[in-house]
């Protein structure tokens, strides 16, 4: 899976792992992160997600990455912002009311683009990635974080079998391999939720659960 791959799904909007509404688990597990007021939340692989709202409206800054402009520029728009832009050498940036989003390279930013970082939010980044890439994805990421940064993360967990990804399958196992050596990982709720989601009987699963991931790096 390559960047071709995701910019021609938006492309061609087809973009079913969109959701319109705000996650839920967000609202109901982002207290247990305990951060301030105006506090820098980092949202990797964020496309055009309501979440980035949702976020703003807790009263942080928020910064996010996407590779496709047009999923970038539909947020702004889709929301009523007219972003200011600027070009830099890796990333295009949109700013707008304390909502940046730079579009581009995930595995090209560095650790002065994310200096500020608090906490992160992934709903969408590691269960959008194929098993070869998760390693990579995981290493940099906490390379490029301050220490003590937060996440939370929110995994899909199925029998890859009987789907082909994206989402992919991540299961808490996995996950306490990619972060265990650098962060400390407590689960805080493992869900259900294969009845609430027909679409994903519909193509052949027969278990889905829903993760969610407290992650403190040392």
């Amino acid at each position: 899976m390559d960047k071709e791959f995701w910019l021609d799904r938006w492309g061609k909007q087809e973009i079913g792992f969109h959701q319109d509404a705000d996650n839920p688990y967000l609202s109901r597990y982002w207290s247990e992160l305990n951060l301030a007021d105006g506090s820098e939340v980092f949202v990797p692989l964020c496309g055009k997600s309501g979440d980035l709202l949702w976020l703003h409206r807790q009263g942080h800054k928020v910064l996010g990455i996407e590779l496709s402009d047009i999923a970038v520029q539909a947020f702004f728009g889709e929301n009523g912002y007219l972003p200011q832009r600027d070009a830099g050498e890796r990333f295009a940036g949109y700013e707008a009311d304390h909502i940046r989003l730079l579009c581009g390279d995930f595995f090209e930013l560095n650790k002065d683009d994310l200096s500020k970082i608090v906490s992160v939010y992934d709903r969408a980044s590691l269960i959008a990635l194929p098993p070869e890439m998760r390693k990579s994805y995981a290493r940099h990421l906490v390379n490029i974080l301050p220490p003590a940064t937060q996440m939370l993360l929110i995994t899909l967990d199925y029998y890859q079998m009987e789907m082909q990804g994206p989402p992919f399958a991540v299961s808490a196992g996995e996950v306490h391999s990619l972060y265990r050596d650098c962060a400390g990982i407590r689960l805080l709720a493992q869900l259900d939720v294969l009845d609430q989601n027909p679409h994903f009987k519909a193509r052949g699963l027969t278990r889905l659960n829903e993760n969610i991931f407290l992650i403190s790096l040392r």
